[in-house]
């Protein structure tokens, strides 16, 4: 991964500079990175660029290039471009495993550092968690929707850059995607490629089926076409036919043929019965043309025969909610080994941040393994398992339940300890199996698109009555 140094916020670069001035740029503290809201009206939110976040800090140093540039900014003196020479990090970060679901105000990437450095790392932290994590939702909506039938993620010439194009195909594939048309990602990530041909191919020969055959004499061992360039029940189809029937003459077996417009209900559904009748029953039918979770489910409704899903524009964008709106919040200082709390107070709130050194705790049913609620407590709080655990709502405090026959795990492992990688790296198929396991874990009813029922993550006592007596504290002053 290229070198990302600069990849920031100018006041974070201004605020370092304003901390070593003033003698406080060794201050540690710890930040939180957590969302406030569910992206494309989900009960969850699957993280994704970890791995990216891992390769950010690894090559975190500013070279002579950049310093050049900042110096001729006219904000920087010598000593602070002399400091950056010698930039390194050396705290402490904790984070989920990728492809782990996580809910509003859970940290995601818990930061204990210098302040100076904590500074420096916000921006690009919130960039890749932010990107990739609305994507990989994005994916796994899509896929629930196609429920259980191969997706393909088709985005990149409608990515928003070449990045978003590859580090989008990488989360799709995490949500769920079996593929992408994305080569460089295929590369990149060791993510399966796929891909047929364009209607410009059709319409570069003098017919169809002279294109088909043509394209059939090139992959006869991976024959899919394109039938909607003309007519796909009066031309498509029937060319198709012609053309798989002549690969079956001569020891091949055709794969496919796919449908990029008109009404894919109707259009697939006549085409099965045709590819049928003509003895072609394994031929598969892909379908693409904007396809979402929501036109997947309706058409999936309406009886379509579509076997393979390719979806671009509405995932690699995720059209329907640009943006994870992920923050990077300070809510501790270390003075002397001690931590002292902070938070953020807002007439919004939505906006009140959870003080102190954090941790999530996961309750699953020791019988079942399903995710029954989520505990953000103090990292010094342990539960004992072989007691009953009551948690109650964080607002509306007489909502409580109590579990007695469960098991918990803490979300947050170490990545970094004191500036040195110490996680295990993991390959996209093993993210993808995480997160398939995550999702697993959810109950159904977690995980319908439409009016999902909202998963419980409330606060442990210590943590509600540290906030609320801070709060009140900022009230009487």
């Amino acid at each position: 991964m290229k070198n990302l140094t600069l990849l920031t916020d100018l006041y974070q670069l201004t605020m370092m500079n304003g901390y070593l001035k003033n003698g406080a740029d060794e201050n540690v503290v710890i930040f939180d990175l957590f969302f406030r809201t569910n992206p494309c009206n989900n009960s969850y939110t699957m993280i994704a660029g970890i791995e990216q976040v891992i390769d950010y800090i690894e090559n975190l140093k500013f070279d002579e290039e950049s310093l050049v540039y900042l110096k001729g900014l006219n904000l920087f003196d010598d000593e602070f471009i002399d400091y950056l020479r010698n930039f390194k990090f050396t705290g402490t970060i904790y984070g989920v495993d990728e492809g782990t679901v996580m809910f509003p105000y859970e940290p995601i990437l818990r930061v204990k550092a210098p302040v100076i450095q904590a500074q420096l790392i916000e921006t690009t932290l919130l960039n890749i968690v932010n990107f990739q994590s609305l994507i990989a939702t994005k994916a796994a909506r899509i896929c629930s929707a196609a429920d259980g039938d191969p997706v393909f993620e088709f985005g990149l010439r409608r990515a928003q850059g070449p990045d978003a194009g590859v580090y989008g195909a990488r989360a799709a594939v995490i949500g769920g995607c079996v593929g992408t048309s994305n080569v460089l990602a295929g590369k990149r990530f060791d993510i399966p490629v796929v891909g047929t041909h364009a209607h410009s191919w059709i319409q570069s020969f003098d017919s169809e089926l002279e294109a088909f055959r043509a394209y059939a004499r090139s992959y006869p061992n991976s024959t899919t076409l394109l039938v909607d360039t003309y007519n796909v029940l009066h031309s498509g189809v029937p060319n198709a036919i012609t053309v798989f029937n002549e690969l079956k003459e001569q020891g091949y077996e055709p794969k496919g043929i796919r449908i990029d417009s008109g009404d894919i209900a109707y259009l697939s559904k006549e085409a099965r019965k045709m590819l049928d009748a003509a003895g072609l029953p394994n031929v598969k039918i892909t379908a693409s043309s904007d396809l979402d979770e929501d036109v997947i489910n309706n058409l999936k409704l309406q009886g379509a025969a579509i076997d393979f899903w390719g979806v671009g524009t509405n995932l690699i964008t995720s059209k329907s909610c640009p943006a994870l709106g992920g923050v990077y919040k300070l809510s501790a200082i270390e003075v002397d080994g001690q931590i002292i709390p902070k938070i953020k107070i807002s007439e919004n709130p939505e906006k009140i941040t959870n003080p102190g050194y954090k941790k999530v705790v996961r309750i699953y049913d020791k019988e079942n393994k399903k995710a029954q609620a989520d505990l953000i407590m103090l990292d010094s709080e342990e539960i004992n398992t072989n007691e009953p655990l009551t948690i109650f709502h964080p607002i509306y405090t007489w909502k409580k339940k109590t579990f007695r026959n469960y098991e918990t795990k803490d979300l947050l492992v170490p990545i970094y300890e004191q500036g040195k990688l110490v996680y295990e790296r993991k390959t996209i198929k093993e993210i993808r199996k995480h997160a398939q396991s995550e999702l697993d874990s959810l109950w159904p009813e977690y995980r319908r698109l439409n009016r999902p029922q909202l998963y419980k993550v409330d606060l442990s006592k210590k943590l509600w009555d540290l906030k609320n007596q801070m709060m009140d504290q900022f009230r009487e002053e």
